[in-house]
């Protein structure tokens, strides 16, 4: 995993299939779509998929490269992700009452002869992957548009 502050390039094209998109980064390609059921052809994960596949990975490749590092007998390592909206009921000033939240349910298996001290250091250390920390800061989008 690349830990360099370099700016990473992503094109995203929206070709003629309703809402099938081609993700490109560098040499490597990937496709995201939404169901038959919102309107797209299911040719590929929705964007909340994708969301969670990167949080995911990361997580897998950041308790990897630790365990790897503490040589410890990790064989593999799963984890598991949920996306939902919640009620924001920690909200009691929002202006909109019925605000909602992003949840993001984390759950790691991890197949290996570890102690539960070494499983709970892996716990916070999944909480240390660059997208886990991405998402849990603070982001500043800057977007332009043009036409062709």
């Amino acid at each position: 995993m690349s830990s360099d502050s370099a700016k990473k390039i992503v094109h995203i094209h929206h070709g003629e299939e309703n809402f099938k998109t081609i993700m490109t980064a560098g040499s490597h390609e990937l496709v995201a779509d939404e169901p038959k059921g919102k309107g797209g052809s299911n040719q590929g994960p929705d964007p909340y998929d994708v969301l969670l596949m990167s949080l995911g990975s990361c997580t897998a490749i950041t308790l990897k490269m630790y365990a790897d590092r503490k040589e410890w007998a990790v064989e593999d390592i799963y984890v598991e992700l949920r996306h939902y909206k919640d009620h924001a009921t920690d909200c009691e000033d929002c202006d909109d009452k019925s605000a909602k939240i992003d949840m993001i349910e984390k759950d790691i298996i991890v197949k290996g002869d570890l102690s539960e001290e070494q499983l709970d250091r892996l716990l916070e250390i999944s909480h240390k992957c660059p997208v886990n920390r991405t998402l849990k800061g603070d982001i500043e989008m800057k977007a332009t548009i043009g036409q062709k």
